[in-house]
């Protein structure tokens, strides 16, 4: 098990649980700063010492008082952290249930777990250490289901060539000629109409507009 963990968590009752599920697991030494610049002062130091950190147990976001910082949120202090010790294993603890987001978080800066705050968060959280231990990657369960609920449409290449074109500016009535072009089909005016109202539809989203943007939020184009 990790023998050095820090915890960057600026909530009080946050911050004595994720110390709690971490000396459960058997980790001797537990720090914890509730601001990102006094925590990256620690991650420095340990590594100027010789004496690394394994694990950073960090927020997203920190609120802000009369102490002002340098390195506002997790995410400005996970790339600042990996900027002095590339190898550190980040699991992130958060409220956030963005899917987009949390994507984001694994493919742009390489986190290696990904922890709700909800109920239960204790027993997910110890799930998380354990497999990032085991150098495997971790996402909360419910994340995981909302995925799959969310992506209950399965995209076939003419939808995303029509999101596309939409994103790009092109008007809906102009969109049968694009296709045509490329010799995608099927590329008739009504069938682009079929679609995209299908898709709607599965997704439960009213124009196309929210459309373009779950796609974009979740990677699809």
């Amino acid at each position: 098990m990790f023998k050095k963990v820090l915890i960057a968590e600026d909530h009080e009752h946050a911050n004595i649980s994720v110390r709690k599920t971490l000396e459960d697991l058997g980790v001797p030494q537990k720090d914890f700063r509730f601001y990102c610049d006094d925590a990256f002062e620690l991650i420095q130091a340990g590594v100027r010492l010789g004496l690394p950190y394994d694990l950073l147990i960090t927020d997203l976001s920190f609120d802000e008082d009369h102490n002002v910082q340098k390195i506002s949120g997790g995410k400005e202090l996970i790339r600042a952290a990996r900027a002095v010790q590339p190898d550190l294993k980040v699991i992130v603890f958060s409220l956030e249930n963005n899917i987009g987001l949390v994507d984001e978080l694994f493919d742009d800066i390489q986190v290696d777990a990904y922890v709700r705050k909800a109920r239960y968060d204790a027993i997910d959280l110890k799930r998380a250490v354990e497999a990032v231990f085991n150098n495997k990657k971790y996402r909360s369960a419910d994340l995981m289901h909302q995925r799959k609920t969310e992506h209950s449409y399965d995209f076939k290449t003419v939808d995303i060539a029509i999101i596309t074109l939409l994103c790009n500016g092109t008007a809906q009535k102009n969109i049968p000629a694009y296709l045509q072009l490329e010799n995608i089909k099927p590329s008739g005016l009504s069938s682009v109409e079929k679609r995209l109202n299908s898709i709607k539809t599965s997704l439960n989203i009213s124009s196309n507009e929210q459309l373009i943007a779950y796609c974009k939020d979740n990677k699809i184009i």
